[in-house]
């Protein structure tokens, strides 16, 4: 396991939430949850519970109502490059348009992920999260 990031399991899910209000956002969720953030940056605020195990964010917009006030996209966090590695195969046997990012700055970590979309448009990756290098 190259994870810095310990959680249950092999993988969990990620969801990217817009925010209008920061800060009512924030508190919704530490009470929705029952835990302070476990990373706060300018414009964004990362909840990790280990029950129910998940990975979610807030992400700050300007309003509500506008196209970014929908789910910025959806995630399943994995353990190691080499799952990361297993769903790019397993997507692109599918026949799946993928989009695959290697070493790449995201959320305030460095990832490894491939993107791909549902058939609704819901964009959803599945990545690894390694420390600061």
């Amino acid at each position: 396991e190259n994870t810095a990031v310990q959680f249950p399991g092999n993988s969990r899910i990620h969801v990217a939430l817009a925010a209008s209000d920061l800060s009512r956002s924030r508190a919704f969720y530490e009470t929705l949850l029952n835990m302070a953030p476990s990373k706060e940056r300018p414009g964004y605020v990362k909840f990790e519970p280990t029950d129910p195990s998940v990975n979610l964010t807030l992400n700050e917009v300007e309003k509500a109502g506008d196209s970014n006030s929908l789910p910025t996209h959806f995630g399943i966090q994995v353990k190691s490059t080499a799952a990361v590695a297993a769903a790019i195969e397993r997507l692109e046997q599918a026949g799946l348009k993928t989009s695959v990012e290697e070493n790449t700055t995201c959320c305030y970590a460095v990832q490894d992920k491939v993107w791909a979309t549902d058939p609704d448009g819901n964009r959803w990756e599945v990545f690894d999260w390694h420390p600061w290098r």
